[in-house]
């Protein structure tokens, strides 16, 4: 789904959400479910300090993302689906690693990078800091720093964290009380000098050009002269010096990949999520840069996104026809699209795009569980069997998030309803014990694994795994 706030989830009830924070939670609960969420606990929606930290989910940035950082992580001898990108929304310019194999990148920083290779630099740099070990210095502090809240919102491996999606065009989440003291998010000056000579080693591997790195080096020598609370927040995590510019340069004098450029393709899917980016978080800034006369795709793509943020439907669909007349199976496009319809009440046809979304990216959790939601809003029980299928799937393909179990316990009731079969009673208790366990609530998953235990087949895979649930509530209690 198309940039997903989090901020509130359930506190007694499910939370209403406003066009410009978050979008209403459509899915119908039955009574049965009803009174499983009686017994939850109240969830209030955490923030990250006084500047809003917050959290977005976006299907097509993450995919980008990843295009661009799959590379440098299999050169650095990473697998990288277990590398978590998670992206923070705030103007600041920054990027850091923590927890483990988590990068952590502002939407500041995405929209001041100026092409694919300023970007990919600064990846290649986060990855060299976690190839290197750097973080195990610090396991031991991170443990009791509240920046781990913020790894567990995006990983779902912190205890005690609300996570879930809300449905809006942008989203996020309060990530935690504050970022952890930032010298446990910073690195000495060696480390520094370290992750770049990684990272122009893993530029090498991959046939690329570190000029983007460079270039992204300059922008930050440029701050040097500034006051410390005037310089981008990356210089105070990243300790900068000109030595570190000059290595770089003379490695680019002798690199046979200095002046390979950029993939096209990575350079349209950046010039994009600027776009998009820009047309979500800055709607009427956008329709400032980006005028109807500029045919250009990120041009029109940030006027339909904008116009529809800003109420303005009637507007920004013919765009959007007029971007998937270009681009018929482009399943971004079409994602759009779908919740343009969607959140202005036209579910079935929200339906057939996400569907067709589904099947254009078969691998996209994030998707499939959207396409589940619209489903669910449908309220068509011989569908209902179709989301389970896609949120089992989002699950297998996107561990331990909370929201795809939240939309399960949704579909099993529902599907109790329809037949009134026992089973999904202990399914909707199950997928709820899951759900909390995501979150980290362990009594409340406890109670959930014991209603389930009651209900469930003994033996069966999801019995199973419910009695796991209570026995590690029962060892580690907390919530």
């Amino acid at each position: 789904m198309l940039f997903q706030r989090l901020d509130k989830l359930f506190c007694n009830q499910t939370h209403t959400q406003t066009t410009h924070q978050c979008a209403p939670m459509r899915v119908r609960f039955s009574g049965l479910l009803a009174v499983f969420f009686t017994l939850m606990l109240c969830v209030a929606p955490v923030r990250a300090g006084d500047d809003g930290m917050s959290f977005i989910r976006d299907a097509e940035i993450e995919h980008y993302l990843h295009t661009l950082a799959d590379p440098v992580f299999r050169a650095a001898g990473l697998d990288p689906p277990a590398v978590t990108i998670a992206i923070i929304q705030s103007p600041v310019l920054n990027a850091f690693v923590a927890g483990g194999m988590n990068i952590f990148i502002y939407t500041g920083l995405l929209q001041q990078t100026k092409d694919p290779g300023e970007l990919l630099g600064v990846i290649a740099h986060e990855t060299g800091h976690i190839a290197g070990g750097h973080l195990a210095r610090g396991s031991e502090a991170m443990s009791n720093a509240s920046a781990e809240a913020i790894i567990g919102t995006v990983a779902g491996i912190a205890a005690g964290i609300a996570a879930g999606r809300g449905d809006v065009a942008i989203g996020a989440i309060g990530g935690a009380q504050e970022i952890a003291e930032r010298n446990l998010l910073s690195f000495s000056r060696a480390q520094e000098s370290s992750a770049d000579t990684a990272a122009l080693s893993f530029l090498d591997k991959t046939g690329q050009s570190a000029s983007g790195m460079l270039a992204f080096m300059k922008l930050l020598a440029g701050q040097e002269l500034l006051p410390s609370d005037k310089q981008a927040q990356y210089m105070r995590t990243h300790p900068f010096s000109q030595e570190r510019v000059d290595e770089i340069a003379h490695h680019l004098e002798k690199s046979p990949y200095a002046n390979v450029p950029m993939d096209p393709a990575l350079v349209t899917m950046h010039e994009r999520m600027k776009a998009k980016l820009t047309g979500f978080l800055q709607p009427e800034m956008a329709l400032l840069r980006y005028t109807d006369k500029d045919p250009r795709v990120p041009a029109r793509y940030a006027r339909a996104i904008a116009l529809y943020r800003t109420s303005r439907l009637d507007r920004a669909l013919p765009i959007m026809d007029s971007l998937l007349k270009d681009e018929p199976q482009n399943p971004f496009f079409i994602e759009l699209k779908a919740q343009m319809l969607f959140e202005n009440g036209r579910i079935a046809e929200a339906v057939d795009l996400y569907q067709k979304c589904v099947t254009l990216i078969p691998d996209s959790a994030l998707l499939r569980v959207s396409y589940a939601h619209a489903i669910l809003e449908l309220s068509n029980p011989q569908k209902l069997d179709t989301a389970v299928e896609n949120l089992l799937e989002a699950n297998r393909l996107e561990t331990r998030d909370p929201q795809t179990w939240h939309y399960l316990a949704a579909a099993w009731s529902s599907l109790f309803e329809a037949t009134k079969q026992d089973k999904y009673q202990g399914l909707v208790a199950y997928a709820l014990a899951e759900e909390s366990v995501a979150k980290g609530h362990d009594k409340v998953a406890r109670q959930f694994a014991e209603k389930a235990l009651l209900k469930l087949d003994k033996g069966s895979p999801y019995w199973l795994r419910a009695q796991d649930i209570k026995f590690s509530a029962d060892d580690h209690p907390k919530d």
